[in-house]
């Protein structure tokens, strides 16, 4: 393996090597988590290769496969979990050059993958009145490329459910790692070999994306007398079908009080707060419905408007702006399954109180309305974090670990095989994200829990019914 190799065959390409550059390159938010802090901290590339086009992406990753130098795939490295950590060192491929519209048409949009959420959302709208069906929290600064590769679902999940339903992606353009890299374009079904694989089997270079009618939101946010109160309006919002809306999150009372800084002076202290985003023509069905749940609105203003947008106070959002106050924090991410959610997460208040502290985000997924947790977690010890989840999935709520940087022992909990295959075929030297993909280096592996909600993974995932049997 020689980096050096590889930047002397390709002078002509824009590389970063002064180390202190390359090292804040080769990270993202993995510190959200105090066990990827501890594994991670020190990992680092020894040289960053910024590509201009697909030209160079295809001779860099040719050089790379002739010397044998590991290649990490990278967007703007907004992921929480070390997906674009360079493990194995080496090369990493920042793709934020990539950053062109190819063509609009109304209610599709091809781009390339280096560019901002913010800056498509703009020419959409601006071109064809049409925006992105939905984006991560950090869509002022994340990349389109990024969030299909390590992303799931987010602000307007509640409409769309997660990127692994059909038609959320239409087509993506995907380079290989081979002696002579090839292009390939796929759609349909095979999509799901390249989504959501952290770049482990294929360089996604273009994605055709679907879009929804662009409308002019406004953030809400409303206080409860508690948080089932607040999480029975939400899920009320999300299946109220004629009510246009993208965003219906919910946190435990103290959470908003303590931690949302620009609304501190607004919320009652002991109040659980709701937190959506809603097109404008419809706030006036709101009223209603909050009286239903007891809930009283505290505040509406465009979206676009905001200096900090109501999207960056959801998701994983909300755990930056807690650590932002206190950096003991850390977090879940679970399933509360339905029909039973609200007593499971009464349940879980009960057993944590505040060590646990519920933050919840409703959305569709498989059509059914359902309730995610991306809890903050008061962190001891690895092993009491280890043990509050255990005791979450023994009690029927599904965790995707956010404390593990491998496909598998997150979302997945399984092998996918399908991704396993494609980089067989596309990786074969397995020279891409190296250490990402269990599968790769053991196919036999099997978590230590076999049954569970598998968020990814083939059409023949059990039910939510099935694992709570």
């Amino acid at each position: 393996m020689s980096v050096q190799a590889v930047l002397a065959e390709l002078p002509a390409i824009d590389w970063i090597t002064d180390p202190a550059l390359v090292r804040q390159r080769s990270r993202d938010f993995f510190w959200y988590s105090p066990v990827l802090k501890r594994q991670l901290n020190g990992v680092t590339a020894e040289a960053v290769a910024c590509p201009r086009d697909e030209a160079e992406v295809i001779a860099i990753m040719a050089a790379c496969v002739k010397h044998q130098v590991p290649l990490t795939p990278r967007g703007a490295g907004t992921g929480n979990y070390g997906q674009a950590m360079p493990l194995k060192g080496g090369i990493v491929l920042d793709l934020m050059g990539l950053n062109r519209v190819i063509w609009t048409k109304p209610g599709v949009v091809r781009a390339q993958a280096g560019i901002k959420l913010i800056e498509l959302d703009a020419i959409t709208r601006r071109e064809v009145r049409g925006e992105l069906r939905f984006h991560p929290s950090t869509k002022r600064t994340a990349s389109l490329g990024g969030f299909i590769a390590g992303g799931s679902s987010g602000i307007g999940s509640c409409t769309y459910g997660k990127l692994r339903e059909p038609g959320n992606i239409l087509g993506l353009r995907v380079v290989t790692m081979e002696a002579q890299p090839r292009v390939l374009e796929l759609r349909g079904a095979e999509i799901d070999k390249a989504n959501h694989a952290y770049g482990t089997n294929g360089v996604i270079t273009e994605l055709e994306m679907p879009l929804a009618p662009a409308w002019d939101w406004i953030d809400v946010l409303s206080e409860f007398p508690d948080t089932i109160s607040a999480a029975r309006f939400s899920e009320a919002l999300v299946a109220s079908d004629g009510i246009v809306k993208k965003m219906a999150g919910v946190v435990a009372p103290g959470v908003a009080q303590r931690y949302f800084k620009p609304f501190l002076g607004m919320l009652v202290p002991g109040t659980a707060t709701s937190l959506a985003m809603v097109a404008e023509p419809f706030l006036e069905l709101l009223p209603p419905l909050l009286a239903r749940f007891g809930g009283r609105q505290v505040h509406a203003a465009p979206t676009e408007a905001a200096e900090t947008p109501l999207y960056e106070f959801t998701w994983n959002h909300t755990t930056l702006q807690a650590l932002k106050v206190d950096r003991s924090l850390t977090y879940l991410q679970s399933l509360f399954p339905a029909p039973h959610h609200f007593d499971l997460i009464a349940k879980m208040d009960a057993l944590f109180g505040d060590e646990v502290m519920q933050h919840l985000e409703f959305v569709r997924l498989g059509g059914v309305v359902s309730c995610f947790g991306l809890q903050l977690v008061r962190f001891t010890t690895e092993e009491r974090l280890a043990e509050i989840i255990r005791i979450h999935e023994e009690a029927g709520v599904p965790v995707f670990n956010p404390h593990a940087f491998t496909l598998e022992e997150g979302g997945m909990k399984r092998i996918d095989s399908e991704q396993l295959d494609f980089k067989r075929i596309a990786d074969p030297n397995g020279l891409l994200n190296p250490g990402k993909m269990i599968a790769w280096d053991d196919p036999d592996w099997t978590p230590e829990r076999k049954r569970g909600f598998y968020l990814y993974g083939q059409a023949d995932a059990p039910a939510v019914e099935e694992v709570l049997e």
